[in-house]
C-alpha cells in the first residue's frame, strides 16, 4: 500500500503549477539558508566554550603560581614584582588679573618666593606624574613628579612607607608633604580652589615640603587619636638648605576626630614646625623706593590650629553635602636681617630682627545637586609686631592687614575630570584691590587613590 500511495505522491506534485513549484523552491532555500544559520551559530557558541576553557585554564595555572611564589617569595622575579599604579593629573587655567602680577606683594610680610595669583591668560597648571605599588608585605613606594608652566619638572614626592609596623605605627622616608596643618599634605590638584590661601603664601610659600622622616601614631581609641613627628633638612621656605650633619627642621602633630551620629564628621589639629635659615635671600622695596637685596639668617617657629567639619545626609556625600574648613598660623621668627645684602644700594647693614605675625582663614563648600559645588573662603593676615634695630631707617613695617575674599564654581562629570569658575578680589596692598577671575580644569587619567579625610 505504501508504494503505489508514494506513486500518487509524486505523480500529483509533478502536475501541480508552475507558480507553486517557484514557492517550493523559495521554501528550499530558505531552510538552507536557517540550516546556515544554525550552523555558524553553533560554530560561534562552540568557538566562545573554547575561549572560555582556555581562559579558565590560564586563570587556574595562574593561581597555581602565585600560591608557589606565596610559599616561595625569594623565586619572583623583579619583572614581575614592578607592576604600579600610574597616575597622570592635566591641568590648565585661564587668568584674568585687573593688576600686574609682577608687581606682586603681600605688604608687611616677608617675600616667601611661593606667593601670587600666576600669569595673565592661558597658561598650564602643575601636571602631575604619580607612580606607587607595594614594594612587598613590609613597605610601599610612591613618588610624584611636577611639571611646572615654566617647563621646570621637579620632584613633589618620592618616600618609601613602612606598613609593617606595629601598635598603630607608620613609618615614612624621603621627600614628601608634611603634615602639619590641614591643607599642606594635600596635592594641588585636590584644593578646592585654585590657590593657596594667603597664610599658606606668607608662612609656608604655599606648601611646605621637607626631605626627611615621619613617624605616625594611631591610638586604638574609639575616637580617632593620631600622634606625629616629623624631622628634616628644612630646606624648603621658611628654611634654608644647610651645610651641616642633623635635622634641619622639626615638626610636631597632633589630631582628634570623630562622627556625629551617621551624617556628619569632625576633625581638629595642632601643629608646630621649627626651621633655620642662613642667609635666605629676598626683595624688598626700600623707604626709598628702590629695590634692596635683602637677606635674613635665624630661627622660625610657627604654630597651626586647623579644622574641618563634613557633613552628609545619612552619610551619603553623592547627592548633597558640606564641608567646612579653616586653619589659624601664628609665626615667631627671631635673628638677624641684612639690608642691602649685594651692597647694590652702599647701604648694606646687619642687624637684629625680631617679628610675631598672625594669620587665618574659613572656607566652606557646599554640593547643593550631584556633581555641582559652590564655594567661598575668606583670608585675613595680621602683620603684627615687627623690630627691625637699625634696619627700621631701611625698611617699612606698615601695620595694613591683607585680607581676600574669593567665590568659586565647579562641576565635576566624573571623579576623575572637574571644571572650575573662581573669582577673587584680593586686598594684599593697601589702597590696590587685585579683581581676578580664573578660570581651571582638572583631568586624572588612570588610577587614583581616595583622597585623605
Amino acid at each position: 500500500m505504501e508504494k503505489p500511495f508514494f506513486l500518487l505522491c509524486m505523480l500529483a506534485a509533478a502536475a501541480a503549477p508552475l507558480a507553486v513549484r517557484a514557492a517550493d523552491e523559495r521554501d528550499i532555500t530558505e531552510i538552507r539558508q536557517e540550516i546556515k544559520a544554525i550552523k555558524e551559530g553553533y560554530e560561534a557558541r562552540l568557538q566562545a566554550l573554547e575561549a572560555r576553557l582556555k581562559e579558565a585554564e590560564a586563570k587556574a595555572e595562574q593561581v597555581a603560581q602565585s600560591a608557589a611564589l606565596a610559599a616561595n617569595p625569594s623565586r619572583q622575579s623583579a619583572g614581575a614584582a614592578f607592576n604600579p599604579a600610574i597616575s597622570l593629573v592635566l591641568q590648565g587655567r585661564y587668568a584674568n588679573l585687573s593688576r600686574d602680577p609682577e608687581r606682586f606683594a603681600i605688604s608687611g610680610f616677608i617675600p616667601s618666593g611661593g606667593s601670587g595669583p600666576g600669569k595673565r591668560g592661558f597658561s598650564l597648571a602643575e601636571t602631575e606624574l604619580t607612580l606607587s605599588a607595594n614594594v612587598d608585605d613590609k613597605f610601599f613606594g610612591q613618588t610624584t613628579l611636577a611639571v611646572t608652566p615654566e617647563n621646570e619638572i621637579s620632584v613633589e614626592e618620592a618616600y618609601a612607607l613602612a606598613t609593617g609596623l606595629p601598635a598603630g605605627l607608620t613609618l615614612k622616608a624621603g621627600r614628601l608633604l608634611s603634615g602639619i596643618g590641614y591643607q599642606n599634605e594635600q596635592h594641588q590638584h585636590v584644593w578646592d580652589f585654585i590657590d593657596a590661601p594667603l597664610a599658606y603664601q606668607v608662612f609656608l610659600g604655599g606648601q611646605f615640603r621637607n626631605d626627611g622622616l615621619q613617624l605616625k601614631w594611631v591610638a586604638p581609641t574609639d575616637l580617632f587619636f593620631e600622634l606625629g613627628a616629623e624631622a628634616g633638612n628644612g630646606q624648603n621656605f621658611p628654611g634654608t638648605r644647610g651645610n651641616k650633619n642633623g635635622s634641619g627642621s622639626a615638626a610636631l602633630i597632633a589630631r582628634l576626630g570623630g562622627d556625629i551620629g551617621y551624617s556628619s564628621n569632625w576633625r581638629v589639629g595642632l601643629s608646630a614646625l621649627r626651621t633655620r635659615a642662613e642667609n635666605r635671600e629676598f626683595t624688598q622695596a626700600a623707604l626709598t623706593g628702590n629695590a634692596a637685596s635683602n637677606s635674613f639668617t635665624g630661627s622660625t617657629r610657627l604654630a597651626i590650629a586647623d579644622f574641618i567639619f563634613k557633613y552628609a545626609p545619612n552619610g551619603n556625600p553623592l547627592r548633597t553635602n558640606f564641608k567646612l574648613q579653616g586653619e589659624y598660623f601664628r609665626r615667631a621668627e627671631n635673628g638677624e636681617l641684612t639690608f642691602d645684602a649685594d651692597g647694590r644700594l652702599g647701604l648694606t647693614n646687619t642687624d637684629a630682627y625680631r617679628s610675631s605675625q598672625t594669620g587665618w582663614y574659613l572656607q566652606g563648600v557646599y554640593q547643593f545637586v550631584p556633581r555641582w559645588r559652590v564655594g567661598l573662603r575668606y583670608d585675613r593676615l595680621n602683620p603684627g609686631t615687627v623690630a627691625l634695630a637699625g634696619n627700621a631707617a631701611n625698611l617699612d613695617t606698615p601695620s595694613f592687614k591683607p585680607y581676600k575674599a574669593t567665590l568659586m564654581f565647579d562641576w565635576s562629570p566624573s571623579e576623575f575630570s572637574r571644571i572650575r569658575l573662581q573669582a577673587a578680589r584680593d586686598h594684599s596692598q593697601p589702597g590696590a584691590t587685585d579683581n581676578q577671575l580664573f578660570l581651571h580644569y582638572i583631568m586624572t587619567l588612570g588610577a587614583h587613590g581616595a583622597h585623605k579625610f
